[in-house]
Parts: structure tokens; sequence; C-alpha cells
């Protein structure tokens, strides 16, 4: 059918390490490279969870090297999943906070399933952490200023119902039909001549690609000096401390 599904398998809620993401990164630029392949649909098959966002013992304790090594990882990621040519298709089947927001953002198109107990949002301002430009400015294009504006500053979850009227996610559906939904929403999009489809993605895109693209050195040096400032490392022991408790 010309469509790949993708599914994170990380458990216990498919954090964004560094192995994971460079796997990420290395699936997506070989379906981007299988001229067979048109389209992609990323979900999740750990149950009630879609991405739990970024690694944070990627974060904690470790050198400045690893740093700048597993930022270069997240941005890569992004570069290759907002930028891609094929229609990306986000079935959101759980929790998708943070670093597991910003993957269903960037992709064309998502679905969420209709449970109000899985909540989405860029939630890094609870945990004490500013939001790069770049996760922002994904934001931003999605859901419009004033409401990335808020939900940024107060690092809101949103749960399923109040995050597709807010447009965060596009449809909500029954689980047990979310794949159904997803597979034909592809057949929608995929109804289109690719070369017309692509050339207006990467027009409404290209901007905030660019941006990354032209500061990345400096957003990694940005990212090493936050991460490695002692408030910012206590603030994430004792976050992961909390999630600690909560699985004794």
């Amino acid at each position: 059918t010309g469509v790949a599904m993708m599914k994170f398998k990380s458990p216990p809620v498919n954090s964004l390490s560094l192995e994971f993401l460079t796997e990420f990164s290395i699936n997506l630029e070989k379906l981007e490279n299988n001229r067979a392949c048109r389209g992609v649909i990323i979900t999740s098959a750990v149950p009630k969870i879609f991405s739990s966002g970024l690694d944070i013992t990627e974060m904690c304790g470790k050198s400045v090297e690893h740093y700048a090594e597993f930022w270069r990882a997240v941005q890569e990621m992004w570069l290759r999943l907002y930028g891609s040519g094929m229609v990306t298709v986000a079935a959101v089947n759980g929790s998708s906070p943070a670093g597991g927001c910003l993957v269903a953002l960037s992709c064309d198109y998502r679905i969420m399933a209709e449970n109000p107990k899985f909540s989405i949002g860029l939630n890094e301002a609870q945990l004490g952490i500013v939001a790069p430009f770049w996760f922002k400015d994904t934001f931003v294009n999605v859901v419009g200023h004033r409401i990335a504006e808020r939900s940024l500053q107060l690092g809101s979850l949103h749960p399923a119902p109040e995050a597709h009227k807010l447009g965060l996610v596009d449809e909500l559906v029954p689980e047990d039909k979310l794949m159904e939904k997803a597979a034909a929403v592809m057949k929608q999009w995929l109804a289109l001549p690719d070369h017309a489809r692509q050339l207006t993605k990467t027009m409404m895109r290209k901007a905030v690609l660019d941006r990354l693209v032209a500061h990345r050195e400096e957003d990694i040096k940005n990212f090493i000096t936050f991460v490695s400032k002692e408030s910012i490392q206590k603030s994430l022991r004792m976050y992961m401390e909390m999630l600690k408790k909560r699985k004794s």
C-alpha cells in the first residue's frame, strides 16, 4: 500500500533515549529512501503511553560530550520528522507529554484515542525546563500563538477532549477504531499527487526548519549550559526520585 507502520516499543514508557532517538532517525531515513514508501503511521506498542518524552536519565549526571550527543540526536529526529517528504500520521494511543507531544506535533495529522485519562502537551515548565524555540515554533504552528503561550508557560498537559478542542489533535476516535481511522486518513492524503503535497509542506515548514539548521550549534551549547546548571540537575534528580517512589 506504500504505507509503513512505525511502533514505539521501549517499555515502560517509550522514553526518548539516545539509543531510541538514533534508531528512530535511522528508520525514518530508510523509509524516506524507499521510493515505494509514501507514508508512515507512528504509534505505540506500549499500552496507555505514546511516549513519555525525553529520557531524563540522559540529562542527569552525564558529561558535556554526552549532553551534546544527546541533544544533536533530539534535533536530528525533529528535523527528519518535521521535514519528511512522506505523509506522517500520529496515531496517539496513550499519554504523550513533552518530547512525546513534539513527535505528534511534527506529524501532518494527529488522531488521538478518545480516553480522558490520556493527555498530551509540552509540560517542560513543570520540571523547571524551558521548551527550546523549535519546540515552541512547532507548537505555535499547530495551535496558534495565544494557546501555545499559555500552555507553555503553565506546562499544561491537556486531556484528550481538551486537546481536540484546542486543535492540538485533529480527531478523537474510540481506541479500537484508532488504526482503522489512521489508515483512512492516510488514504485520503495519498490520493493527492506527492510532488504538489510535498512542495506545499516544504513551503509551510521551511522557515521553522531553516531556523534550527542555522542555529544548531548554538542550540546545543544553550542546552549544555542550561542542563549543566546545578539548580536544573537538582530539579531533574528530584523528578527522578518522585518517579521511583511512584513506581514502588
